[in-house]
């Protein structure tokens, strides 16, 4: 894990981003569920996959299927008070805990009710970073064009966590993860 990653999670623990029920289990390294069908990835997934990210301060970052928030204070600490986070989540419920657990304490983090069959933001495009939760079945195209040109995507593709970067796409194992809705 980078140090960066490794400062982040130090700074955001797990647990305040679990329903009660599930905060006894946060250190371990395991997806839990947080209602809705929606899972807290594991620990190590989620430093692999922002480890793949390569987030700097400053950049803007688009965190689809943010869930419980956890993966949106990692990546708003990655990218400091200069840098913004756009999360989308289509679950109402899980926007409102997230917002909740995030807090006030990173400004420069917004959590956003996902629309109904738009996938990100498009119309806060570009992002130089894109972050994806869920597992989708092929690499969607309105993600991409929500990229900038030197931009990087991590994603889940039918299980296989990709990386995509000047157009070049590479595979970074198999994972597990709920499906892109």
């Amino acid at each position: 894990m980078s140090t960066a990653v490794e400062a982040a999670f130090q700074r955001h623990p797990r647990t305040r981003f679990l329903p009660a029920g599930q905060r006894r289990f946060a250190a371990e390294n395991r997806a839990l569920p947080i209602g809705y069908g929606q899972t807290n990835s594991q620990p190590s997934t989620v430093a692999d996959m922002l480890r793949l990210l390569d987030v700097e301060p400053g950049q803007k970052v688009l965190d689809v299927g943010s869930g419980s928030g956890w993966s949106s204070a990692l990546l708003g600490e990655l990218v400091g008070p200069e840098g913004q986070v756009h999360a989308v989540e289509l679950i109402p419920e899980l926007v409102e805990s997230s917002r909740l657990a995030l807090g006030d304490a990173q400004p420069w983090v917004d959590v956003n009710q996902a629309e109904p069959g738009v996938l990100g933001l498009p119309e806060l495009a570009p992002f130089d970073r894109i972050l994806v939760s869920a597992a989708a079945e092929a690499l969607p195209e309105s993600l991409l064009a929500q990229l900038a040109p030197e931009g990087i995507m991590v994603i889940p593709v039918q299980h296989t966590l990709l990386r995509v970067a000047q157009g070049k796409v590479t595979e970074h194992g198999g994972y597990l993860f709920v499906p892109l809705l």
